[in-house]
């Protein structure tokens, strides 16, 4: 339960769609529009996991080798988009925001999000926790997740209000987002090491 704990925080605090986004509302809009727009992501994620648990991960489960091609893929993305942030140069890779969103925002920006079905179907199809009782093990994982994603969105847009009150050098901009890809590298072996 370690590992997956592990993973969870790993690939939720990592960029991607959700927690950039997250960021850059925070840091356009205020804490109040990020934290509006937090409880939106966490809406449309919890749809994404239950449609992931609901009928991928059903066929996941059933077949080792689309297990294996969706964990591949899952991991390929995961990839590359650590070497799109490592390689984003001085500019802080955050996503940014022109029109305050709202929750409905949060919610519609999940289904949409490629690393939302990346992430979930790595965590909810790998790091088995009772595989003799899927549905429990389902249970867990979604309290698991839940409880490591909520504070880890509120700490994204506050770092995003907070970041922008700072006046950054680029080579501190380039040390930001090379520490990000690198996480996300850490999360990549650490699914790997679970699936050995």
């Amino acid at each position: 339960m370690l590992t997956f704990a592990a993973a969870v925080f790993f690939l939720i605090i990592t960029p991607g769609p959700g927690v950039l986004s997250a960021a850059g509302v925070g840091a356009a809009f205020g804490m109040r529009s990020g934290l509006r727009y937090v409880l939106g992501l966490f809406i449309g994620n919890n749809l994404v996991i239950l449609a992931v648990i609901s009928g991928l991960a059903a066929l996941i489960l059933a077949s080792p080798v689309v297990r294996t091609i969706l964990f591949a893929l899952s991991t390929a993305y995961l990839l590359y988009l650590a070497a799109r942030i490592a390689f984003a140069g001085s500019k802080l890779a955050f996503a940014p925001a022109q029109t305050e969103p709202g929750v409905i925002n949060g919610i519609l920006l999940q289904p949409i999000n490629p690393k939302a079905y990346a992430v979930n179907t790595a965590l909810f199809s790998g790091f088995a926790i009772l595989p003799d009782a899927l549905v429990a093990e389902a249970i867990w994982k979604l309290l698991i997740v839940n409880a490591i994603w909520v504070p880890i969105h509120i700490i994204w847009v506050w770092f995003g209000v907070r970041l922008k009150q700072l006046d950054l050098a680029p080579h501190l901009q380039r040390r930001i987002n090379h520490a990000m890809a690198a996480s996300m590298l850490l999360v990549v072996g650490l699914a790997v090491a679970a699936e050995l």
